[in-house]
Protein backbone atom coordinates (compact mmCIF):
# COMPACT_ATOMS: atom_id res chain seq x y z
CA UNK A 1 0.00 0.00 0.00
CA UNK A 2 1.26 3.41 -1.16
CA UNK A 3 1.55 6.57 0.95
CA UNK A 4 -0.40 9.46 -0.88
CA UNK A 5 1.64 12.81 -0.72
CA UNK A 6 -0.45 16.03 -1.45
CA UNK A 7 1.05 18.28 -3.84
CA UNK A 8 0.91 20.97 -0.90
CA UNK A 9 2.19 18.88 1.83
CA UNK A 10 4.97 19.73 3.73
CA UNK A 11 6.53 16.39 2.97
CA UNK A 12 6.04 16.40 -0.80
CA UNK A 13 7.73 19.66 -0.73
CA UNK A 14 10.36 19.20 1.08
CA UNK A 15 10.87 16.07 -1.11
CA UNK A 16 11.19 18.12 -3.88
CA UNK A 17 13.56 20.56 -2.73
CA UNK A 18 15.76 18.13 -1.55
CA UNK A 19 15.66 16.10 -5.18
CA UNK A 20 16.74 19.49 -6.86
CA UNK A 21 18.99 20.43 -4.55
CA UNK A 22 21.31 16.76 -5.06
CA UNK A 23 21.43 18.26 -8.65
CA UNK A 24 22.69 21.34 -7.82
CA UNK A 25 25.16 20.07 -5.49
CA UNK A 26 26.39 17.15 -7.53
CA UNK A 27 27.20 19.45 -10.39
CA UNK A 28 29.46 21.52 -7.91
CA UNK A 29 31.30 18.31 -6.39
CA UNK A 30 31.68 17.06 -9.91
CA UNK A 31 33.70 20.60 -10.19
CA UNK A 32 35.70 20.02 -7.26
CA UNK A 33 34.27 23.60 -5.62
CA UNK A 34 34.29 24.01 -1.99
CA UNK A 35 30.33 24.16 -1.88
CA UNK A 36 29.24 20.66 -2.88
CA UNK A 37 26.14 18.53 -2.32
CA UNK A 38 26.08 18.91 1.45
CA UNK A 39 26.36 22.34 1.67
CA UNK A 40 23.41 22.42 -1.31
CA UNK A 41 21.32 19.95 0.83
CA UNK A 42 21.42 21.91 4.15
CA UNK A 43 19.97 25.65 2.21
CA UNK A 44 17.31 23.77 0.47
CA UNK A 45 16.41 21.82 3.20
CA UNK A 46 16.43 24.46 5.57
CA UNK A 47 15.48 27.18 3.02
CA UNK A 48 12.35 24.70 2.40
CA UNK A 49 11.52 24.52 6.12
CA UNK A 50 11.77 27.81 6.90
CA UNK A 51 9.45 29.26 4.08
CA UNK A 52 7.13 26.76 5.37
CA UNK A 53 7.29 27.35 8.44
CA UNK A 54 6.76 31.31 8.00
CA UNK A 55 3.97 30.78 5.94
CA UNK A 56 2.14 28.64 8.41
CA UNK A 57 2.76 30.46 11.82
CA UNK A 58 1.73 33.42 9.61
CA UNK A 59 -1.93 32.16 9.41
CA UNK A 60 -1.81 30.40 12.39
CA UNK A 61 -1.42 33.96 14.50
CA UNK A 62 -3.20 35.91 11.83
CA UNK A 63 -6.09 36.31 14.41
CA UNK A 64 -3.87 37.03 17.69
CA UNK A 65 -3.12 40.45 15.65
CA UNK A 66 -4.88 43.08 14.61
CA UNK A 67 -2.66 43.82 11.24
CA UNK A 68 -2.07 41.11 8.76
CA UNK A 69 1.48 39.62 9.35
CA UNK A 70 3.71 38.88 5.74
CA UNK A 71 4.02 35.12 4.82
CA UNK A 72 7.01 35.64 3.53
CA UNK A 73 9.11 37.78 5.94
CA UNK A 74 11.37 35.07 7.63
CA UNK A 75 11.98 33.73 3.63
CA UNK A 76 13.14 37.03 2.86
CA UNK A 77 15.88 36.94 5.82
CA UNK A 78 16.98 33.29 4.14
CA UNK A 79 18.53 35.41 1.09
CA UNK A 80 20.85 37.66 3.35
CA UNK A 81 21.90 34.73 4.78
CA UNK A 82 23.10 32.93 2.08
CA UNK A 83 24.96 35.97 0.65
CA UNK A 84 27.22 35.52 3.79
CA UNK A 85 27.48 32.26 2.75
CA UNK A 86 28.46 33.29 -0.75
CA UNK A 87 31.20 36.01 0.13
CA UNK A 88 32.83 33.37 1.82
CA UNK A 89 33.63 31.12 -1.24
CA UNK A 90 34.36 34.20 -3.49
CA UNK A 91 38.43 33.87 -3.45
CA UNK A 92 41.20 36.08 -4.98
CA UNK A 93 44.04 34.20 -5.81
CA UNK A 94 47.58 35.30 -6.44
CA UNK A 95 47.54 35.66 -10.24
CA UNK A 96 44.93 38.02 -9.07
CA UNK A 97 41.63 36.17 -10.50
CA UNK A 98 38.76 36.14 -8.72
CA UNK A 99 36.85 32.57 -8.47
CA UNK A 100 34.15 31.66 -6.63
CA UNK A 101 31.29 33.30 -8.17
CA UNK A 102 29.33 30.63 -10.02
CA UNK A 103 29.38 28.63 -6.65
CA UNK A 104 28.61 31.40 -4.85
CA UNK A 105 25.05 32.12 -7.43
CA UNK A 106 24.88 28.41 -7.17
CA UNK A 107 24.41 28.16 -3.64
CA UNK A 108 21.99 31.03 -3.74
CA UNK A 109 20.10 29.03 -6.07
CA UNK A 110 19.82 26.70 -4.45
CA UNK A 111 18.05 28.69 -1.48
CA UNK A 112 15.62 30.18 -4.00
CA UNK A 113 14.72 26.35 -4.98
CA UNK A 114 14.23 25.80 -1.18
CA UNK A 115 11.88 28.91 -0.88
CA UNK A 116 9.95 28.38 -3.84
CA UNK A 117 8.94 24.98 -2.77
CA UNK A 118 8.64 25.86 0.84
CA UNK A 119 5.94 28.46 -0.86
CA UNK A 120 4.22 25.48 -2.90
CA UNK A 121 5.41 26.58 -5.95
CA UNK A 122 7.55 23.51 -6.82
CA UNK A 123 6.55 22.95 -10.54
CA UNK A 124 8.44 26.64 -10.75
CA UNK A 125 11.10 25.19 -9.09
CA UNK A 126 11.63 22.48 -11.17
CA UNK A 127 11.92 25.14 -13.97
CA UNK A 128 14.06 27.01 -12.86
CA UNK A 129 16.47 23.91 -11.79
CA UNK A 130 16.64 22.96 -15.50
CA UNK A 131 16.99 26.20 -16.57
CA UNK A 132 19.77 26.44 -14.20
CA UNK A 133 21.75 23.29 -15.00
CA UNK A 134 21.63 24.30 -18.71
CA UNK A 135 22.69 27.61 -18.18
CA UNK A 136 25.98 26.83 -16.20
CA UNK A 137 26.64 23.31 -18.12
CA UNK A 138 25.29 23.49 -21.77
CA UNK A 139 25.16 27.15 -22.89
CA UNK A 140 28.56 27.99 -22.41
CA UNK A 141 29.84 24.76 -24.58
CA UNK A 142 27.24 25.27 -26.95
CA UNK A 143 28.58 29.21 -27.44
CA UNK A 144 32.34 27.78 -27.70
CA UNK A 145 31.19 26.66 -31.37
CA UNK A 146 28.68 29.46 -32.59
CA UNK A 147 29.91 31.84 -30.61
CA UNK A 148 32.75 34.55 -31.30
CA UNK A 149 36.85 33.41 -31.68
CA UNK A 150 37.69 34.71 -27.87
CA UNK A 151 35.28 31.72 -26.29
CA UNK A 152 37.49 29.28 -27.55
CA UNK A 153 40.66 30.77 -25.77
CA UNK A 154 42.09 30.60 -22.51
CA UNK A 155 44.74 33.12 -21.13
CA UNK A 156 47.62 31.81 -19.76
CA UNK A 157 50.31 34.08 -17.36
CA UNK A 158 53.85 33.83 -18.45
CA UNK A 159 57.20 35.28 -17.08
CA UNK A 160 60.54 34.86 -18.94
CA UNK A 161 63.84 36.23 -18.89
CA UNK A 162 65.59 38.34 -21.71
CA UNK A 163 69.19 38.14 -22.05
CA UNK A 164 69.06 41.10 -24.69
CA UNK A 165 66.61 43.50 -23.65
CA UNK A 166 66.64 45.38 -27.37
CA UNK A 167 64.73 42.12 -28.74
CA UNK A 168 61.91 42.14 -26.45
CA UNK A 169 59.65 43.83 -29.29
CA UNK A 170 60.98 40.61 -31.50
CA UNK A 171 59.82 38.08 -29.16
CA UNK A 172 56.24 39.54 -29.10
CA UNK A 173 56.17 39.53 -32.91
CA UNK A 174 57.39 35.78 -32.93
CA UNK A 175 54.90 34.93 -30.42
CA UNK A 176 52.50 36.12 -32.90
CA UNK A 177 53.59 34.53 -35.51
CA UNK A 178 52.63 31.58 -33.36
CA UNK A 179 49.41 32.58 -32.38
CA UNK A 180 49.97 33.42 -28.97
CA UNK A 181 48.59 36.99 -28.17
CA UNK A 182 49.72 38.79 -26.20
CA UNK A 183 46.70 41.03 -23.72
CA UNK A 184 48.83 42.28 -21.48
CA UNK A 185 52.68 43.54 -21.01
CA UNK A 186 54.83 44.24 -18.21
CA UNK A 187 58.50 44.64 -19.00
CA UNK A 188 60.94 45.39 -15.85
CA UNK A 189 65.14 45.13 -15.14
CA UNK A 190 66.82 42.52 -12.85
CA UNK A 191 69.05 44.16 -10.43
CA UNK A 192 72.70 44.30 -10.90
CA UNK A 193 72.38 42.11 -14.42
CA UNK A 194 71.73 43.04 -17.79
CA UNK A 195 68.77 40.45 -18.11
CA UNK A 196 65.32 41.72 -18.35
CA UNK A 197 62.12 40.28 -17.12
CA UNK A 198 58.69 40.52 -19.24
CA UNK A 199 55.39 39.65 -17.36
CA UNK A 200 52.93 39.02 -19.96
CA UNK A 201 48.87 37.13 -20.31
CA UNK A 202 48.73 35.42 -23.49
CA UNK A 203 45.64 34.14 -25.14
CA UNK A 204 46.18 30.72 -27.23
CA UNK A 205 43.40 28.39 -28.23
CA UNK A 206 41.91 26.33 -25.32
CA UNK A 207 43.09 22.85 -27.59
CA UNK A 208 46.38 24.15 -27.37
CA UNK A 209 48.45 22.44 -24.55
CA UNK A 210 50.27 24.63 -21.92
CA UNK A 211 53.11 22.47 -22.00
CA UNK A 212 53.67 22.51 -25.92
CA UNK A 213 53.33 27.05 -25.23
CA UNK A 214 56.56 26.54 -22.65
CA UNK A 215 58.46 24.15 -25.00
CA UNK A 216 57.77 26.67 -27.93
CA UNK A 217 58.99 29.77 -26.14
CA UNK A 218 61.96 28.29 -24.87
CA UNK A 219 62.93 27.76 -28.74
CA UNK A 220 63.24 31.65 -29.24
CA UNK A 221 66.64 33.14 -29.58
CA UNK A 222 68.10 35.34 -26.35
CA UNK A 223 65.06 33.60 -23.95
CA UNK A 224 66.87 32.38 -20.80
CA UNK A 225 64.01 31.34 -18.67
CA UNK A 226 60.15 30.40 -18.93
CA UNK A 227 57.50 30.50 -16.26
CA UNK A 228 54.01 29.54 -17.27
CA UNK A 229 50.88 29.01 -15.52
CA UNK A 230 47.50 28.51 -16.27
CA UNK A 231 44.76 31.21 -15.24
Amino acid sequence: MFIEIEPNSFLFKLTIATFLCIIIGLERELKRKPLGLKTCLVIGIMSCLLTHVSIIAAEHYAIAYTKPMDPLRLAAQIVSGIGFLGAGVILRRNNDMISGLTTAAMIWGAGGIGIACGAGFWIEAIVATVLLLISVEFLPFLFKFIGPKALREKELKVKITVHAGDQLTEILKDMKSQNMKAKKVRVKDLKDTTIRQMDLIILVDEKTYTTDIYYNLKKMDYIESVEIESL
